[in-house]
């Protein structure tokens, strides 16, 4: 494995042999001498002047740009030899996204290997659970297990979260990977929405079905509306965390929410990601905001209704009427402008040919316009992704140029 240089200095100046869910004495050295300007999203250069911001933050402002930037979810993991080699040494899942110079080396690693125009932070929407009073640990071949949610009392050891105590390797990867980055590539951050958090908390693990948090929600509405409201404070606040330590652009995961009916998924999910939305625009209205939901056909209205910046678009929408339903649902609801779009490659055409590859991207590419749109898969990439169709499909986006 090769750790980027910042990494070999968090390394020497933090022991990853302490690790805990939330290990930290304070700031580290590097953090000290590598703070980024929370007050400043532009690029600067070495000489401290100001320049462009990263292609992709100018795409998913709707600006126009000299070609569609690119980047894959999930590009981070368990498709790269290198990521599977790193497993052997740090071997669980919150070693590798809790470990500050580790997050950032697994962070770089298809931002290395592709050149993808953003570079996410590796981490998981769980993450900042324990700050919130939750608990919870990740067998690697089962998954997230905690101990449900699923009474008023249960609610109780719930609290706001402060992430700086819950998530100090947060912000100190997201420190290092804009060092390490440049002003080129945009370093992303993410977080989970309220609903799909909620339904860890109230299954205790992941599920197929989600009975739990349904019965809960046809059943107990207020006792489930408590759970997604606290959540919704502290999400807020830990978008808002990343932003101010590095983060350039905030995409959402309601995942799950595509398993909700319109009806349910207007008053369980949509207005809980619209207050992280709100509070996201409120202290930073400079920062880009992009939306996913998987199996989200049937709901992109109600996400583009959300104010949201871009709607990230999974393999089951056609993009040219993904664009047109998008553009028409902000004008219902009065939001200015088109509105952005992400994706959305069907993750399975990575396993074709190339020439197959070449085809579907660039058909894509051509419904979606030239403007406020940045190139993804329809879901993340899937761990036995051959990674030269994963670099073939990045260089081809690079490659591809609007006509004017």
């Amino acid at each position: 494995m090769r750790l980027s240089t910042a990494a070999l200095v968090c390394l020497l100046a933090t022991s990853t042999n302490a690790f805990s869910p939330s290990s930290s004495n304070g700031p580290s050295p590097f953090q000290l001498a590598s703070a980024v300007d929370a007050e400043t999203t532009a690029a600067t250069t070495k000489d401290g002047g100001a320049t462009q911001d990263p292609l992709l933050i100018r795409a998913a402002r709707g600006e126009k740009t000299e070609r569609t930037p690119v980047w894959m979810m999930r590009q981070a993991g368990r498709h790269i030899k290198e990521y599977r080699d790193l497993c052997k040494k740090w071997p669980t899942f919150r070693e590798r996204s809790e470990i500050p110079e580790v997050a950032v080396e697994v962070s770089l690693q298809p931002w290395r290997n592709y050149k993808t125009d953003g570079c996410i932070l590796f981490s998981d929407i769980l993450t900042p659970l324990p700050g919130m009073g939750i608990e919870f640990t990740i067998d690697e071949k089962v998954g997230p297990l905690m101990e449900p949610i699923r009474s008023w009392d249960d609610i109780e050891k719930m609290h706001l979260i402060d992430p700086s105590t819950a998530a100090p390797f947060v912000a100190e990867s997201l420190k290092i990977l804009r060092e390490e980055v440049g002003p080129d590539t945009a370093v992303l951050g993410f977080v989970g929405c309220p609903y799909t958090l909620a339904t860890y908390l109230v299954e205790g693990k992941t599920s197929k079905e989600y009975l739990e948090i349904k019965k809960m929600a046809f059943n107990e509405p207020k006792l489930l509306h408590t759970i997604l409201k606290n959540l919704a404070e502290s999400i807020g606040e830990y978008a808002l965390f990343q932003i101010e330590n590095g983060a350039q652009l905030i995409q959402i995961f309601d995942s799950w929410a595509g398993h909700l009916s319109p009806r349910d998924y207007d008053e369980f999910a949509a207005p809980y990601q619209k207050m992280i939305l709100d509070r996201i625009k409120e202290k930073h209205p400079e920062i880009p905001t992009v939306v996913y939901i998987k199996h989200s056909g049937a709901l992109v209205e109600r996400m583009a209704a959300t104010g949201v910046d871009t709607v990230s678009l999974d393999w089951t929408v056609d993009m040219a009427e993904g664009r047109e339903r998008i553009a028409k649902a902000r004008a219902s609801n009065e939001l200015k402008g088109r509105g952005g779009v992400q994706g959305n490659l069907d993750p399975g055409v990575l396993f074709a040919e190339h020439s197959v590859i070449k085809e579907r991207t660039e058909e894509i590419l051509k419904k979606a316009g030239p403007i406020g749109h940045v190139m993804n898969l329809g879901h993340g990439i899937e761990a036995a992704t051959p990674e030269e169709n994963a670099a073939f499909f990045i260089e081809t986006v690079r490659n591809y140029r609007h006509e004017e």
